[in-house]
């Protein structure tokens, strides 16, 4: 995968793997690194592109769309979403959601 501004470090990714992991269930391996899956989610909350723009090197669009949203569902519409959670535990919501309604 190519090194965009968008992505995280791995090290910052550990921080919030676990939450991701746990979000759901498990019933089959997973197709992609999630790592990746959330680069590619990330890249295009910075960009704003569309999703089938999402470049080749990341995960097959549909699935990082699914993943996204999955992540960015709220329990209560005062909750925040998982996604929501863990982009202020890296400190990264302000940042990349200025124009972009989760």
């Amino acid at each position: 995968m190519k090194n965009y501004l968008s992505n995280i470090t791995r090290q910052q990714f550990e921080l919030i793997r676990p939450a991701l992991e746990n979000f759901r269930k498990r019933t089959k391996p997973r197709k992609y690194d999630l790592y990746e899956v959330f680069c590619a989610v990330l890249y295009v909350l910075k960009t704003g592109c569309q999703w089938r723009q999402v470049p080749g090197d990341f995960p097959e669009w549909r699935s990082v769309y699914n993943y996204y949203k999955i992540w960015s569902t709220k329990a209560e519409p005062t909750a925040d979403s998982l996604l929501e959670q863990v982009l202020k535990k890296l400190s990264l919501l302000g940042e990349l959601t200025k124009d972009v309604q989760l």
